[in-house]
């Protein structure tokens, strides 16, 4: 069990260097992030842009032992660094000082990018203080309204995700606002279909259930009251929510209001792909650094 972030840097830190291939590395921010990974000794990176700028931000932080590759606009470092991971020349591929667009019209090329058929989907990583490990989420970034097929996706993505991290059979809540089933929500149906598809093995193995409500699914007592034998209530390992509202407000709430911290990676391509954004601090980029490297292995 991977209590915070600290153990999450623990156990990248047992791995080999992974190379990380960076779009547009010319930004002391995600610099900063990839020398504290390097010094921790699980990251090789391949820094692709403006390679005078690339090499003067790493003289100034004293970011030693890296490679560069030379681009001319962010539009060429995001293709290059694209072709380097789909070349199997890197495991990983970072974001750095390139408008997302790009970087995922790069990521979604047919011809040159890294589709592998799924769905792209966010997979974020919490750190609460008033929690006993970290708590998995998806997807509170990237898909509005998925339908059941895009939720089976979705879930999909995870699961293979935490497994490569090392967290087996992972307990599972598939959100709602409540237990029933009830045509005239189809958040409860979609999760109902879900548990099935989970029990007929149509998705990685984990102990799942749903409907579920918040407050089931994180206390033990309201299962209790509410009559409902839980084997989840109180020890989720994963979040699956409804809608991209309800992950992206509960997430922001644990920010603001929990001081929590976090990390994320988009997974569903064929290799983990760090997103980020400009606003994110060095921490949450070494942590999104950490669990895209773990779940490339």
């Amino acid at each position: 069990m991977l209590k915070d972030f600290s153990d999450l840097l623990q156990q990248a830190r047992k791995l080999e260097k992974v190379k990380v291939s960076v779009a547009a590395a010319e930004d002391e921010a995600v610099l900063t992030a990839v020398k504290y990974a390097c010094d921790l000794g699980f990251v090789d990176p391949i820094l692709v842009g403006d390679e005078e700028k690339i090499k003067k931000i790493a003289s100034k932080i004293n970011l030693k032992n890296y490679e560069v590759v030379d681009s001319t606009s962010p539009e060429e470092s995001a293709k290059i660094a694209v072709k380097l991971v789909k070349e199997n020349k890197a495991k990983v591929l970072m974001k750095g000082l390139v408008n997302t667009s790009v970087y995922l019209r790069a990521i979604l090329n047919r011809e040159n990018g890294l589709r592998s058929g799924r769905l792209l989907s966010l997979l974020a990583v919490y750190e609460l203080p008033q929690y006993h490990k970290l708590l998995y989420c998806t997807d509170s970034g990237i898909n509005v309204a998925p339908n059941l097929q895009q939720k089976k996706d979705i879930m999909i993505n995870a699961l293979l995700s935490m497994k490569s991290i090392g967290i087996e059979n992972p307990k599972t809540a598939i959100l709602t606002a409540n237990e029933m089933v009830d045509p005239k929500v189809q958040s409860t149906v979609d999760a109902d279909a879900l548990v099935q598809m989970v029990d007929n093995g149509e998705i990685p193995s984990c102990i799942a259930e749903g409907p579920i409500a918040f407050d089931v699914a994180f206390d033990e007592h309201a299962a209790k009251h509410k009559g409902i034998d839980s084997k989840i209530a109180g020890d989720v390992d994963l979040l699956v929510f409804p809608n991209i509202e309800t992950g992206n407000a509960l997430g922001k709430s644990w920010l603001r209001f929990n001081d929590a911290k976090w990390a994320g990676i988009v997974l569903g391509a064929t290799n983990p792909v760090i997103l980020g954004s400009r606003s994110d601090t060095a921490e949450i980029k070494v942590n999104s650094i950490a669990l895209a490297c773990l779940a490339s292995q």
